[in-house]
């Protein structure tokens, strides 16, 4: 796995974003983009919920681990599109297929309050950052008590007019396509989540909370088919 010093790295750019951020440069030419956020557990936060992601097989931009724990760095790539507004309807489906995972973990900024949380890179649309998911808001606050064993993000993704590019991207979604990106974490074995967040340093606690809202959404998908059988 690439391992980054940005004390030995080249600085390309200024502060970015809403937290302090900036694109280093290798001797190889390869640039990465490293937020230095509030505090390492932030960080790990971060770490934790692109693992999640990535084991749930949702795109991501590629993270690399760096020196210093308050940091989080991603490889930079070109993006074709960079905002929920310039999808096509055929980037629009595949965005929506992931409306589960978001809501899995709770990522309240999935589409950004702009859009700018979704791109498109190499044909393929990504989520840009996953900094708002898990326990800790996009801008560092800890979510606390809202964060639970419930998923009501499944419907408050597609119905919260205070998240309105989360509405644009996943209001449309009908109740199938809701119940397909519902089984895309409902397939995640159990263990596999619990290892992937110890293997970051996550807690047992975290690990079985994400277990609780995996099968709570596998209750949900329970009660549909119990309702029309």
């Amino acid at each position: 796995m690439t391992l980054i010093d940005t004390a030995a790295l080249r600085q390309v750019s200024g502060p970015m974003g809403s937290n302090p951020a900036a694109v280093f440069e290798d001797a190889q030419g390869r640039r990465f983009y490293v937020k230095s956020l509030e505090s390492p557990l932030y960080a790990r936060n971060e770490r934790i919920a692109a693992r999640l992601y990535q084991l749930a097989g949702a795109p991501t931009l590629n993270y690399v681990e760096t020196t210093r724990p308050h940091q989080v760095a991603t490889e930079l790539v070109r993006l074709e599109k960079k905002n929920v507004a310039q999808l096509s309807p055929e980037e629009i489906r595949q965005a929506q297929h992931w409306l589960g995972v978001h809501a899995w973990t709770a990522n309240w900024d999935a589409a950004g309050f702009l859009g700018e949380n979704q791109g498109v890179a190499a044909g393929r649309v990504l989520t840009l950052d996953v900094g708002g998911a898990l326990e800790y808001r996009a801008m560092g606050n800890q979510k606390g008590r809202a964060f639970g064993t419930q998923v009501g993000e499944l419907d408050r993704l597609r119905s919260d007019p205070n998240n309105p590019f989360a509405v644009r991207l996943f209001g449309p979604m009908d109740e199938a396509r809701v119940r397909q990106a519902i089984q895309v974490v409902t397939a995640i074995p159990d263990a596999h989540i619990r290892q992937a967040i110890l293997d970051l340093g996550g807690s047992e606690a975290l690990a079985a909370k994400m277990i609780a809202r995996k099968a709570h959404m596998a209750s949900r998908l329970l009660a549909e088919c119990v309702s029309l059988a």
